[in-house]
């Protein structure tokens, strides 16, 4: 993977262009320590950072056309390109053997269409020198990211938030609607940030830029909910086809591939066809915790053994908080509530250790209706049927008994106080976006300031109104997924220079697996039935029943002890912050009474408050 940077200011001369590119370069040092390099083209500066994957020697970027009228710096990986590289050979005379010229080359003859023929996850700038015109593109998923910011006489792109503020002249402003959404939904909407004025590229969209002009946008990929016209059976073979071909693409590479291996049943999947249907040698890493409830290495290990991979991990023994706090400033570059995050970065260090690439399974809850919400979504269907006084009677009995501080997986009172604040979201998650941090009343009182702020979610196909949880699928793809999980993944895993590939985010496996009957994937109380009819013998038994657990951490200890003190010193500290100190201080208490887990909420907020800490 690399990291990228553009910036347009003919205001400055080319020695403050330049240098102010480089103290961006400096920030995205870790996407891509194997090389760099600028290009300086009248009032624009390209420059880039490069991780070697494919053609190491060669493909040194900012690159070039033979008549420089072109500039082109990409962060990516195209995994057709040899097959675009062919299509393209009797047009473009080729000196390099990597992507990078395939997309510089596809651009040039094909226009901007030429990405709807790029099969891969990407992030690129290709300015036009003779039309002044600059071309940013995202793929479909929003793998990759890319951040900018359009003055009028000025603009200003990069890989990450930090290296974008290294362009700026001046520091950015807070924007409170997207603090409220974060709150709301633990990280930013698409096409936001925390910043005023500064934006994302949308996953599936081009974005044109000329001096003197605002930006245009277009969608070149959209989910399609097409029906799936075949059997059952059909299905299944298809699918086991566009997997397997998925898997196999993302091996591409003239560097070692390994995998992430959690034992749950999507890493274990990917690990299983790597080395069963492909016959590869493999590297496969983990990560556990000392709480029993939260720690999966008996999974990953059995499934490791069974595979037949050479196994690493590590423990995470608590939390540290200069690593935390740098992978949030320092990478993430604004609030970001997935305390993952963390051990994310944990095991993407132990994997850099042995490989360049690892291939994980993100996305196959999404796909295949895996997540715990769903089968929620179920069960409040028949919940809300009973009559009212069984009802708060069940609520009241559940809310008397202390909620456990263990994985949802181990405890079913646990599961029982989740469902509760599912019954108590239910009408402010509908029409649902994503699942939300906290209940409407208790957001009002931790930040009253905010009240009626907030961004304009993005809509979600209207055909998936007649189902609820095919909605919910939808918008966990388009919106959970590019907005937290894949930033969770990129960010801690470039932090450690090392690129993951997802194989389910494959745009085949994608558009197929939403094209099947929601009935397919999941019954009564169970999801992913199609994946598993489709792979049943991939896996041992084992893993196939056991309990969907996610990479969760357990916080909720960490806030009894010293992370709690720590929140409070930052509230109290922090007298320009939207949040009540009061609230945040009742919301701890209750918490470190052990009535209620709050865990995951603390997190919401102390992460905001890191920020601001940099920002204030």
């Amino acid at each position: 993977m690399c990291g990228i940077v553009f910036f347009y200011q003919p205001a400055k001369s080319d020695a403050e262009r330049i240098w102010k590119v480089e103290r961006a370069l400096e920030r995205l040092v870790h996407r891509g320590p194997d090389d760099s390099g600028t290009h300086i083209n009248g009032s624009v500066v390209l420059g880039h950072r490069r991780l070697s994957i494919i053609d190491l020697v060669a493909s040194h970027q900012p690159m070039q056309d033979p008549a420089e009228r072109y500039s082109l710096v990409f962060n990516g990986e195209i995994y057709n390109y040899r097959e675009l590289r062919t299509e393209l050979r009797s047009k473009w005379n080729f000196v390099t053997h990597g992507d990078t010229e395939v997309v510089l080359a596809g651009l040039i003859i094909y226009g901007e269409s030429f990405v709807e023929k790029m099969e891969g996850m990407w992030a690129l700038a290709l300015w036009d020198t003779d039309e002044e015109l600059l071309l940013l593109s995202r793929d479909r998923m929003g793998k990759k990211p890319l951040y900018y910011q359009c003055n009028s006489d000025e603009f200003l792109c990069a890989s990450e938030l930090p290296a974008l503020a290294c362009l700026a002249d001046n520091p950015w402003a807070e924007d409170e609607d997207s603090t409220f959404d974060y709150l709301k939904y633990g990280f930013y909407l698409p096409g936001t940030t925390a910043y005023r004025r500064v934006r994302e590229v949308l996953p599936g969209n081009c974005l044109r830029w000329t001096p003197g002009r605002k930006p245009s946008v277009r969608q070149y990929w959209s989910l399609s909910l097409d029906e799936f016209p075949g059997t059952k059976k059909e299905a299944q073979l298809l699918l086991m086809d566009k997997v397997i071909a998925a898997v196999t693409k993302r091996l591409v590479a003239d560097v070692e591939v390994g995998a992430f291996l959690s034992g749950g049943v999507d890493s274990s999947l990917v690990c299983s066809i790597i080395r069963r249907d492909l016959k590869r040698p493999l590297k496969t890493f983990t990560i556990g915790f000392e709480d029993a409830s939260f720690d999966e290495r008996a999974y990953a290990r059995l499934a490791a053994e069974e595979f037949g991979t050479e196994h690493h991990e590590e423990v995470l023994h608590g939390w540290d908080q200069r690593e935390l706090e740098r992978l949030l400033l320092d990478h993430v570059g604004q609030p970001f509530a997935d305390s993952s995050l963390l051990p994310t970065a944990l095991v993407s260090r132990v994997a850099a250790k042995e490989v360049k690439v690892a291939l994980s399974g993100d996305g196959g809850d999404e796909l295949f209706c895996g997540y715990q919400r769903y089968q929620a979504r179920n069960v409040l269907r028949w919940y809300s049927r009973l009559p009212d006084g069984l009802r708060h009677l069940a609520a009241k009995i559940i809310r008397a008994l202390p909620e456990p501080g263990a994985h949802h997986s181990r405890s079913m009172l646990k599961k029982a106080h989740l469902f509760l604040d599912v019954v108590a979201r239910q009408q402010a998650e509908t029409p649902y976006v994503a699942p939300l941090m906290f209940e409407p009343s208790h957001l009002r009182r931790l930040a009253p300031a905010l009240e009626g702020m907030g961004h304009v979610p993005p809509q979600i196909p209207e055909q998936t109104s007649l189902d609820d949880i095919t909605h919910m699928m939808t918008a966990d793809a388009l919106i959970y997924l590019p907005q937290d999980i894949l930033v969770k993944v990129d960010r801690a895993s470039m932090a450690h220079s090392l690129e993951t590939r997802a194989p389910f985010l494959d745009r085949a496996v994608v558009e197929f697996a939403f094209s099947l009957p929601r009935s397919w994937h999941r019954g009564h109380f169970k999801g992913k039935r199609m994946l598993s009819a489709t792979f049943s013998n991939h896996l041992p038994n084992e893993i196939w029943r056991r309990r969907k657990q996610g990479f969760g951490v357990p916080i909720h200890a960490w806030f009894r002890d010293a992370l709690g003190d720590r929140l409070l010193v930052m509230v109290s500290e922090d007298k320009t912050s939207p949040l009540s100190a009061k609230a945040v201080s009742t919301l701890l208490a209750e918490h470190r009474e052990r009535g209620r887990d709050h865990g995951y909420r603390l997190w919401v907020l102390y992460a905001y408050l890191v920020w601001r800490s940099r920002n204030a």
